[in-house]
Order: C-alpha cells, then sequence, then structure tokens
C-alpha cells in the first residue's frame, strides 16, 4: 500500500523530531511492506534549517531514500536565504501554505510535530 504524508516544519527547533518520525516512518514501512511518499514542507524560521550543515546531511540522505523537501520561497525571502545556498535537491515552491493545501487536496495526511 501506498501511504502520501507531508510533514510541516514552520519552527526552527521542530527539526530534529521531524527526521527522527521520517526515519520512524520509513523504518515501519520497511519491516511492513508499506511504502511512503514523504514531503517535508518548510516554511516560517524552520526555513534557516537549510543552511545548517548537519541537517544539510540529512536533507541528502533522505532525499536519497526518496524524501522531498520542499522550501517556502516567501519564507526564503524574509530570511534572505538564496536558492544558492540550499541543498541542490531541495524544491522551491511559491508558498508554503498553498503547497500545502496542494499536498493535502492529492491526499497527502498532514503531519506537525
Amino acid at each position: 500500500m501506498m501511504h502520501k504524508v507531508v510533514f510541516h516544519i514552520d519552527e526552527l527547533d521542530k527539526w530534529d523530531h521531524t527526521l527522527s518520525n521520517i526515519t520512524n516512518l520509513l523504518d515501519y514501512g520497511r519491516m511492513n511492506k508499506e511504502e511512503y511518499h514523504i514531503v517535508v514542507l518548510v516554511n516560517g524560521d524552520a526555513i534557516k534549517g537549510y543552511l545548517d550543515e548537519h541537517l544539510r546531511n540529512s536533507v541528502e540522505q533522505f532525499s536519497r531514500e526518496g524524501v522531498r523537501f520542499h522550501a517556502c520561497s516567501n519564507s526564503m525571502n524574509s530570511h534572505s536565504i538564496k536558492e544558492t545556498e540550499l541543498p541542490a535537491n531541495v524544491e522551491i515552491v511559491a508558498a508554503g501554505v498553498a503547497d500545502l493545501v496542494s499536498l493535502q487536496e492529492q491526499g497527502f495526511a498532514y503531519i506537525k510535530p
């Protein structure tokens, strides 16, 4: 069975908890032969997490496992973050809230750690 999940991070201190949740979900899926399509939408102050070396490494590792990461353009602008500062695999979306609406309309379950 394919499950679709969007994790929403808008607070910088929620990154580690979210990455732990993703690890647990992927491990659960492997053990139970279930597939999870995971998107992580990052907006607000959490956008600064993409600049942290430890978090960047985690983003790159999870991306290799199929997890998609989105960055809100509005949040990038308000925190003066340029596209070139993001990990290469992060997709920029015009508005994080609109992305969340779209993902939920596509059947993604919403999780906010």
